[in-house]
């Protein structure tokens, strides 16, 4: 393992000499660029969102013919006509769209809830740099039956769906395609209050035929590594709105959670009390550029479970993703390098307060809490993670600066966390983006910790009053001049290093990456982009011991049927306990949505050796990670998913055998009554069985749960909605050798949102 272990250092030397020798050449002169100006004015009568064009307002409304197919060709001419409209009034930003389609019975437009619009389906819209900053925009995409997703995009932490905004769609399919209408409020955008002001906008079709086909309304340069830079400027809007906005969201739940008695799984489960709880929460504009969010006593209960994760044999904790909305206002601002945010640490607030905006070329975001405390603490390491049940109260506070310098940033972040009877957490230092050139971008980060632990050593050991002081840095550069990309990274995280708010699970290291890659685009054969690729990285304790590393080589390419395949050949080594164990570990990704009722199909798997992390050996294993969605209609979705895996030993002796299996299952069955209401079932299987003897200490045989629920919601808009529900949970218990009820809950809850 000599010459791996020294790979990535050299490969990170040898790529900075590239860089300075693709900086000095005369060549290096890439750009964006941005699309044909627009203009806009005022709509010369009324709109009815119906997905009918012809009303009124419509009339002398700019019209759009000039588009670019992005995607599978380069920016060429589309080869279905598109055409799109553009007026405001005193309260609304329109849009409107004729896609042409020669097999409108090719439409793929399935009901759904909010954001479920996958890359396989048929949707257009519009995605809006209100700001004109050339960085970041509000994304508003309908598919033909009006259902919605909505981003933020940011050329500087790419594209997050979690945020809701309050918007209006409609779409028709006709006999010669369909047609699309939306309305967005002013209020859902965020603008300076500068009269005529200019805007950056694009318009966007996604047309899933044999292959997934993209068009714009502005070319996207295949060497310039931005996004939103290349949106058009729009200009004509006169005078906008700028007085205040509040939007108030009153809540009320009622439910019912029943458990065993004597918290004894296989007991008999005892009724629960039934609870009502109620909250509210506040959103309020004073500027068209600036927004307070309040929240008292807020519900940040989730109405459909987090996907299970393998977790057997896995050394770090596992990220789930944000969902609850008074954290999600500006949430690109609580994105940096590191991880240093993760808003789900904070599991109980009992009440918050929020300023988000932007002064000139500042932008800001500052979040005041008190969590009553609950979950879990991730206590990081060099080696592994482990957690510790926070059974106390804090006090949170998360603020971000950032100033804008054209296409570069300069930021400052600070997190604190003052824990009642004793305690604080605070991570705080600056991070920046330089982007000299369109294919080049330079992130770095710096960060410091001062912590104080809880006088808590009956829930972790390190948890006794101690002072824990340390730094992290980062430092990445990244080149796309196709067809040659490249990445190059140095990251140091300090032993001590602590960042309760955010999600750092490992710490201890100091890690040299190195990736590039090779894109070749072939015409007129099955396969439309071949990506040739190595990944190199090499993590190393601060005494030089290594302690991970990595040498990839594999390819990726796009294809017919919307197809994806990736080949990668793995050669991995990782430090456990006092031995340096290898794997040679293959994967092979494969994905594809074909036309008819089965959709997104996913094959992800790894196999060869493998390391058994719990007891310090090599063996042979394999995962795998398959999903796939059935749609017979229009309304009625199944998806399905499942992952295995399993990882053979030997103990020596002559004793071996597999060490674990673990399985996971889960059904979503969806059934769309319209694009506001649905029925949604789910069930999900969870099981993880060992072989004791192959253990170096003592373990459960067998992990054991099932979980079940259905909901019936209706949403008027992501603030009014009206949920009723029921959970079923089982759990294995060892004495019965069968799954036995361990809870119960039903629950309803009712929220509306009146605005001003």
């Amino acid at each position: 393992m000599t010459a791996l272990r020294f790979a990535a250092p050299v490969r990170v030397l040898s790529l900075l000499g590239l860089a300075l020798a693709a900086l000095s050449s005369p060549t290096f002169a890439a750009a964006p660029q941005p699309g044909p100006p627009l203009s806009i004015r005022r709509a010369t009568g009324p709109i009815t969102i119906d997905g009918n064009l012809s009303d009124p307002g419509w009339q002398g409304a700019d019209t759009i013919r000039t588009w670019f197919e992005t995607n599978v060709g380069d920016n060429v001419e589309p080869q279905v006509r598109n055409v799109a409209f553009l007026t405001y009034d005193d309260h609304y930003l329109y849009a409107g769209f004729e896609f042409e389609d020669p097999h409108p019975e090719l439409i793929r437009a399935p009901l759904g809830d909010h954001d479920a619009v996958p890359s396989s389906t048929d949707y257009a819209g519009v995605i809006v740099d209100s700001r004109n900053d050339g960085k970041t925009a509000r994304m508003f995409l309908s598919n033909p039956n009006g259902v919605q997703y909505d981003a933020v995009s940011s050329d500087v932490t790419g594209e997050d769906s979690s945020p809701d905004f309050y918007w209006e769609s409609a779409g028709r399919i006709t006999k010669t395609g369909w047609t699309l209408e939306i309305r967005i409020p002013f209020s859902s955008l965020r603008y300076a209050s500068a009269p005529d002001p200019t805007w950056g906008i694009l318009l966007y079709r996604n047309y899933p035929r044999d292959r997934r086909y993209q068009f714009f309304s502005a070319r996207l340069p295949r060497d310039v590594n931005c996004f939103i830079c290349n949106s058009s400027k729009l200009t004509g809007l006169g005078t906008l709105p700028h007085d205040s906005h509040l939007v108030v969201a009153p809540y009320a739940t009622s439910s019912r959670s029943d458990a065993p008695q004597d918290g004894v799984p296989g007991n008999p489960l005892r009724n629960g009390d039934v609870k009502g709880d109620g909250g509210v929460d506040v959103k309020w504009s004073p500027l068209a550029d600036a927004a307070i969010d309040a929240t008292f006593n807020p519900d940040f209960s989730q109405v459909e479970s987090d996907a299970a994760q393998l977790v057997a044999n896995e050394r770090f904790a596992i990220f789930y993703p944000e969902k609850r909305p008074f954290f999600l206002e500006g949430i690109d601002l609580f994105s940096t390098p590191f991880q240093a945010v993760y808003t789900r640490t904070i599991t109980s607030p009992s009440d918050g307060l929020r300023a988000t905006g932007r002064i000139g070329t500042d932008q800001f975001t500052a979040l005041f809490t008190h969590d009553r405390g609950g979950g879990l603490v991730i206590l990081p390491g060099p080696l592994g993670s482990g957690t510790a049940e926070q059974d106390f109260g804090s006090n949170v506070g998360i603020v971000r600066v950032r100033h804008d310098m054209g296409a570069s940033f300069l930021s400052g972040l600070l997190t604190d966390r003052e824990i009642a009877g004793g305690g604080l957490n605070r991570v705080f230092g600056p991070d920046f983006q330089w982007r000299p050139w369109p294919t080049d971008a330079f992130t770095g980060q710096a960060l410091w910790s001062q912590s104080h632990t809880p006088d808590r050593p009956d829930l972790a050991t390190e948890w006794d009053g101690r002072t824990l002081n340390s730094r992290a840095s980062l430092f990445n550069w990244s080149h796309n001049k196709p067809p040659l990309d490249v990445f190059v990274q140095d990251l140091q995280i300090g032993s001590h290093f602590r960042a309760d708010e955010g999600f750092m699970p490992q710490v201890g290291y100091r890690e040299d990456y190195f990736e590039s890659g090779i894109t070749l685009r072939p015409k007129d054969t099955f396969l439309s982009r071949v990506r040739i690729f190595t990944i190199e990285y090499l993590d190393q304790a601060f005494t030089r011991q290594s302690l991970a590393q990595r040498v990839s080589v594999g390819a990726g390419a796009d294809g017919r049927l919307n197809s994806f395949v990736r080949v990668e050949l793995n050669q991995d080594a990782f430090r456990v306990g006092d031995l340096y164990l290898s794997r040679l570990r293959p994967r092979v990704l494969l994905q594809t949505t074909p036309a008819g009722f089965l959709t997104d199909v996913s094959i992800d798997n790894y196999f060869g050796q493998e390391i058994d992390f719990d007891n310090a050996r090599a063996g042979t294993g394999e995962t795998v990670i398959a999903s796939f969605t059935i749609r017979p209609n229009g309304h009625l979705e199944l998806a399905n998913s499942a992952s295995g895996r399993w990882l053979h030993v030997d103990a020596g002796g002559g004793h071996e055998g597999r060490l674990l299996e673990a399985e996971i299952g889960r059904v979503r069955a969806t059934w769309a009554f319209n694009a506001r209401t649905f029925v949604r079932l789910i069930g999900q299987y969870d099981v993880t069985s060992r072989d004791t003897t192959l253990y170096t200490f003592a373990i459960e045989p067998k992990d054991e749960d099932f979980s079940a629920s259905a909901l019936f919601a209706y949403k008027l808009n992501w603030q009014s909605v009206l949920y009723v529900g029921y959970g079923d949970d089982r759990t294995f218990e060892d004495l019965s050798g069968r799954l036995q009820p361990s809870g119960r809950e039903a629950f309803a809850k009712v929220s509306m949102a009146f605005q001003r």
